[in-house]
């Protein structure tokens, strides 16, 4: 009787412990050039049939044939449950549509949950606060959302779906936003411990944050995502939802990208927005900015990934595909995963009304690289 209690608790040490290297292994969750298909099932106001035939088969079979290999889906908490946390079936049908469709056209899928009631990137602009930093509430309601999201994808290969359980923190200390890091990844690796998930830095995933990032230790399934739109007055040139957009003047790049001139002549107003862009702007600078994420992926053996990138429609396309191509290098040279923003909206190269490319050019490029 003792030998065979000994042998069984023998067993179940040994069991114990080989449970981290199950954890260990790598997933195949590789990516390399992808875009957001947004607008979707995220930042709009579709619903029924408008949203149902927004995005068909064809838009999957297009971004297979033209040689990407992953989408970036936003979700948002409003498409998916109501105010009393019920669920709302027919965005879940589509979701899970999508990722079959994806699946379908050798495309991987990184699942992002990008607006929640409790958190928005641009909460400022919509006229709410963010209470998901300070409410232990609002914390618990989004693990519990990734619960309800993992209940329902948990059967896709860990291979070709991944999480991104919150887009774009705006914490207020850097130290807020790797609680809840923490927390969520407790929560999800209770639930899937081989799951790729991506995780970005504070304050808009920005570059200049990663060193404050705290990143699970011993978890090769993460990737680490930053996001990157600067110099904003040329990606986001007239854009109306910024006080960079408001600017007219002339732009160079590379070079000074706003002349003294230039600036001098803006609105009083707008010069502190512009004051930092007086400065060289090239792919040297573009280098610099990236050095701190480069660094932490580096030191983590961890993927890294540009989530999001793009310029305007209303850019000049000869000054647009310049910044497009140094940030095409520099992603080549380091190694970083991309996805456009996006693929039909705004910052997109497809017309979805009109089904045609709105700038050709600019997918050569993109698929050139």
């Amino acid at each position: 009787m003792k030998t065979r209690l000994c042998t069984t608790l023998a067993w179940v040490l040994m069991t114990c412990l080989s449970l981290p290297a199950i954890a260990q292994h790598v997933n195949n969750f590789q990516i390399r050039r992808g875009t957001n298909v947004s607008h979707w099932l995220s930042q709009s106001v579709q619903r029924g049939p408008a949203r149902r035939l927004h995005i068909q088969e064809d838009d999957f079979a297009r971004l297979e044939e033209l040689g990407f290999d992953f989408i970036r889906l936003p979700i948002d908490e409003v498409q998916f449950w109501d105010e009393e946390g019920n669920k709302l079936p027919e965005a879940w049908q589509l979701l899970t549509n999508a990722l079959n469709l994806a699946t379908r056209h050798h495309l991987r899928t990184i699942v992002d949950l990008h607006i929640i009631r409790s958190h928005n990137f641009n909460a400022a602009n919509a006229g709410m606060k963010n209470t998901l930093f300070t409410s232990d509430e609002a914390q618990q309601k989004l693990i519990d959302m990734w619960y309800q999201l993992s209940d329902v994808l948990k059967g896709y290969s860990n291979d070709s779906v991944a999480y991104e359980f919150m887009n774009e923190p705006v914490a207020d200390e850097h130290e807020q936003w790797n609680k809840i890091i923490a927390k969520v990844h407790k929560a999800l690796r209770a639930r899937e411990p081989q799951r790729t998930l991506v995780i970005g830095s504070n304050r808009w995933q920005s570059t200049g944050t990663f060193k404050y990032l705290r990143i699970p230790e011993g978890d090769k399934n993460i990737v680490l995502s930053f996001h990157y739109y600067d110099p904003m007055p040329l990606t986001h040139y007239g854009a109306g939802w910024t006080p960079i957009g408001k600017y007219r003047g002339r732009l160079h790049y590379p070079g000074q990208l706003i002349s003294q001139a230039d600036y001098d002549a803006a609105p009083e107003n707008l010069r502190p927005e512009l004051e930092r862009y007086l400065s060289q702007w090239d792919r040297e600078r573009i280098c610099q900015d990236f050095r701190d994420a480069i660094d932490v992926a580096q030191r983590y053996g961890l993927q890294l990934f540009c989530g999001e990138w793009g310029v305007l429609e209303s850019v000049n396309r000869d000054t647009a595909y310049r910044w497009t191509e140094d940030m095409l290098s520099i992603f080549r040279e380091f190694n970083i995963a991309w996805a456009t923003w996006c693929y039909d909206a705004d910052f997109g190269f497809w017309d979805q009304r009109r089904h045609t490319f709105k700038d050709k050019p600019l997918v050569e490029l993109l698929m050139n690289e």
